[in-house]
């Protein structure tokens, strides 16, 4: 069964933005989901964020175009009331990242791709940079 990975919005906008230095291993991460090796999973708010720290840059046509290629490669997991709910009464200092973790867990990924893995320090799930899960990967091979 292929590995479920969710992204945290951070690394989906190093990819987007191409921000350095971390576009390299973002772009390594979504082409092992590209070619079908692991399922990208990202939440719907992980999206709508996507779509505004982009068109902050480039015309709202644009964002949407890339948004439209991009979606492609990632299968968005909604966000709900009883995610909203968890988050709300957690002890994770930043509201949205506790979105993203109740998400991750209520679709039972494998691995939750960050680039701040502090943010997610009480865990039940594996947390790992898109450069440690990489590596792992190639251990793997």
């Amino acid at each position: 069964m292929m590995e479920k990975v969710f992204v945290d919005t951070n690394v989906i906008i190093d990819l987007l933005s191409k921000r350095e230095p971390f576009y390299k291993e973002a772009q390594d991460l979504f082409t092992l989901g590209d070619k079908k090796e692991i399922q990208l999973c990202i939440s719907s708010l992980s999206f709508a964020n996507a779509y505004y720290s982009i068109a902050k840059h480039h015309k709202a046509i644009d964002a949407k175009k890339y948004l439209s290629k991009f979606k492609v490669l990632v299968s968005v997991l909604s966000l709900d009331d009883k995610a909203i709910e968890l988050s709300l009464a957690s002890d994770f200092e930043d509201f949205e990242d506790g979105l993203q973790y109740f998400v991750a867990m209520d679709n039972e990924v494998d691995t939750i791709i960050t680039r701040n893995k502090k943010d997610f320090k009480n865990s039940k799930i594996p947390v790992l940079t898109a450069g440690e899960y990489l590596g792992k990967e190639e251990k793997l091979l």
